[in-house]
């Protein structure tokens, strides 16, 4: 009979090579990471977060690393070519959108429970 393995679907022998994680494909791991950190004037903070979104638009997983920082609610810096007031505005769109979904949903159960006892009754 087979020996049992406590290797789950997720999770790999240690002689198996791990799946390197999407940041080691990172254009931005060869910059300086003060660019995606701009500090200074208004005009300096300008020019470095429009140097860091062209690094970020040529990057293969900037995509990736925009979903996780906004997974992770990144509160300073660019990342996968948005600032941090982008960021917080893709959040606020988002749970406006869920709360307008939400609202929809409550209305259309409420009335569902509306015509219910008028079915029930005929």
């Amino acid at each position: 009979m087979p020996r049992p393995t406590h290797y789950g679907p997720k999770r790999f022998p240690d002689n198996l090579a791990r799946p390197a994680h999407w940041d080691q494909r990172a254009a931005c791991r060869e910059e300086n990471p003060v660019i995606f950190f701009p500090e200074g004037s208004e005009s300096d903070v300008l020019a470095m977060t429009a140097l860091a979104k062209e690094i970020c638009h040529r990057c293969p997983v900037s995509g990736n690393c925009q979903i996780d920082s906004l997974e992770r609610r990144e509160p300073y810096g660019v990342w996968g070519g948005l600032d941090e007031h982008e960021r917080r505005d893709v959040l606020r769109r988002a749970a406006e959108q869920a709360a307008a979904r939400h609202k929809e949903e409550a209305a259309a159960r409420e009335a569902a429970d509306a015509r219910a006892p008028a079915t029930a009754a005929a």
